[in-house]
Order: structure tokens, then sequence, then C-alpha cells
């Protein structure tokens, strides 16, 4: 009885050391600016990660292993975004939902493709992302060439547009979608009568502002982020610069309107139609709220890229990056975005984008 005893306690500790050794995290890489000034953002994209990783946990997790989040940053600069993904390819990451700035999703996915690594960016929206035949890039968010249509078409079909400027911030985001909607403007028959660029970090617009005065601009298309764009506006308003103020969902944080103030008011940006709104995710988003946080901008668009990561891996019985690639252009994803299918350039088929107008620190659908 006592050699019995032994054989099954010893049995049952093998049982156990052999589970342990079993058992593994499944490791995405979360990259993004967790510092300086687009932090906001990457609150948003962060918050929307380990939302979804906690849902995903807890309905037992990755092919029955746990979900684990390897948060990253990249300060959106492209040296860094480069030694970032260099970090968690060495690693052996599973996947990566990143990167925010399309300046650092491109170089960083060329690492990820080289390792062969599946990644989902929610928020870089520069076309060339997808456009150059990467089989492991992906994007949960739209791209700019069809924001900027959304734009331009609006300024066309608008007559009292008469006199617009196109500044940008020089930035891939920001002079791409300005560039784009210069295309369709004058495709359609508009020439604008400024193009002129300002410099991230800037903090005084009045020499560009005066120029914009002089040309007696009806509106300004402003190709940037949240940051420039809020004391563009405001500062334009102080200076008695009537002209209409319209951007791209690089002005999608309240941080735009704490910056811009009262001066935020009428501001129109183009941005996908809301996820909050959408009868699918209204558990999700009551959740956030509920916790004290507003889902706003990039969060959702996050937690679908993480969703459908991980469908694609259950999918396939398997984390490798490859076998994971190929389910993700093969599938059809339940997400809080609604059905997300990819193309075959990694692009969403997700709704197109609409205009929005910010009102009393939030932005809403443009009434038409």
């Amino acid at each position: 009885m006592k050699i019995q005893r032994i054989l099954t306690v010893s049995t049952v500790f093998m049982a156990m050391s052999t589970s342990l050794v079993q058992a593994k995290d499944v490791v995405l890489g979360v990259a993004g600016p967790a510092t300086g000034q687009y932090a906001s953002f990457f609150d948003q994209i962060t918050h929307g990660a380990k939302s979804a990783a906690e849902a995903i946990n807890a309905a037992g997790g990755i092919n029955g292993d746990t979900l684990v989040l390897d948060i990253q940053d990249d300060a959106c600069d492209p040296k860094q975004a480069v030694a970032v993904a260099n970090k968690l390819a060495a690693k052996k990451v599973a996947g990566v939902i990143g990167h925010f700035c399309s300046s650092s999703a491109i170089p960083a996915s060329d690492v990820y493709a080289d390792s062969g690594i599946p990644m989902i960016a929610s928020a870089a929206s520069n076309p060339t992302l997808t456009e150059r035949g990467l089989q492991n890039v992906f994007r949960t968010t739209g791209r700019d060439d069809k924001s900027a249509v959304i734009a331009y078409q609006a300024i066309l079909a608008n007559k009292d547009f008469k006199r617009v400027a196109i500044i940008h911030d020089k930035s891939t985001y920001g002079q791409g979608l300005a560039d784009n909607v210069k295309k369709g403007l004058n495709a359609g028959g508009l020439q604008e009568v400024v193009f002129d660029t300002l410099t991230q970090g800037e903090k005084d617009f009045s020499t560009l502002i005066s120029k914009l005065k002089q040309a007696n601009v009806d509106l300004v298309f402003f190709g940037g982020y949240f940051a420039e764009g809020g004391l563009l506006v405001r500062q334009a308003r102080e200076q008695g610069l009537k002209a209409t103020f319209m951007g791209g969902d690089g002005i999608a944080s309240t941080e735009f309107a704490t910056i811009a103030g009262p001066a935020a008011n009428g501001f129109l940006m183009t941005f996908y139609p809301d996820p909050r709104d959408n009868p699918k995710a209204a558990g999700i988003v009551k959740q956030f709220r509920d916790g004290g946080y507003e889902p706003e901008g990039y969060t959702l668009y996050t937690y679908a890229a993480i969703q459908a990561f991980a469908a694609a891996a259950n999918n396939v019985k398997s984390e490798d990056g490859p076998k994971v690639a190929t389910a993700l252009h093969n599938g059809t994803f339940d997400t809080v975005l609604g059905d997300v299918k990819f193309d075959k350039k990694g692009d969403p088929s997700t709704e197109p984008f609409i205009i929005y107008v910010w009102e009393d620190g939030k932005y809403k659908p443009l009434k038409k």
C-alpha cells in the first residue's frame, strides 16, 4: 500500500508537471506612442487591447492558452518603431497590434514580414502600408485615400467653398491625406489657393494664419493630428479667420477639443461610422463606460483587431504566423465593428468614411 501510494503521488506530480510545461502564454505585441504628444491615442489603443484580451481569456483564451499583451512605446518615431519591432520579433510574439503612426507602422511592418509575424494596425491609415504585397499586414481602420474621397466630395458639393487652403503637418499620414484631397479637388475642377505646411510640435501659427486671411479662404483642410489642428483653429479664430476647418481621423480625440476650446465647434472631420453606435458593441461599450472610460477613436478598432487575431488562430488551432495570416485573409470575423473581412491587401471590408462635426467637445455625424 505504501509503495502504491508513492506511485500514485508520483504519477499526479508528473501529470501536474507535464501540464505546467505544456501551458503557455500567447503573446501579442501592442506598439504605439506611449509617450509624446500623441499618447492619448495610444491610451485608446491600450484600453481596447486590454479589454479585448480580458474578454478572450474569460472565454477560454487562444487555443486554450492565455493571451498576454507586451506593450511597447515607439513614440511615433520610425527608428524607435523599428527597434521595437526587432525586440518583439526576437521575443517571437505571435502577432502585433500597431503601430499607430503610419510613419512608424510602415518600416516596422518590414521587420514583421521578415519574421513571419502577423501585424494588424488599428489606426495607421496611409495606403502604402498595405500596398506593398506583404501577406502578413492587415488593418481594421480605413485608408487615407478613401478618407480623402469623402472629404473632397463634400468640399466640391458645397458651393460656399470656392477658395480652399490645404495644410499638412509633413507626417506620412498628414501629407498623404492632404495630397489625396488636393488631387481630388483638382480633378473636380477646384484649384486650392493655398497649399502649405506646418511642423509637428510648432506652437505659433500667426504667419500661416495671416497668409490664409490674405488669401480670403472659405475652407481650410488640415492633414495632421489633433495637437496642431487644435492650436491652428483656436489661433485662427482668435485672429479673426472665419473659414470652415476640416480634417481627418487624426483629429478624433477629445484632446482636440481641450486644446481648441470653443473654436473646435464646427470643425469637420472624416472618420468611420462610430462603432459605439453598433448594436453588437453595446454591451462592450457599456462595460467601458461603467468603468469610467469612453471608448472613442481607435479603442474599438483595436478591440476588433485582437478579436480577429484570436478568431483566426482558434480557427487554424495554431499561433504559427503564416497560418494565422492565411486564416485572416480567408475568414470573416464577428467583431465590435460588425463582420470584418480582409481583402488580398489586408484592408478591411468595413463601412466607408462619413463626415463628422465637432460640437460641445464631442464629434457627431454631420446631418445632411
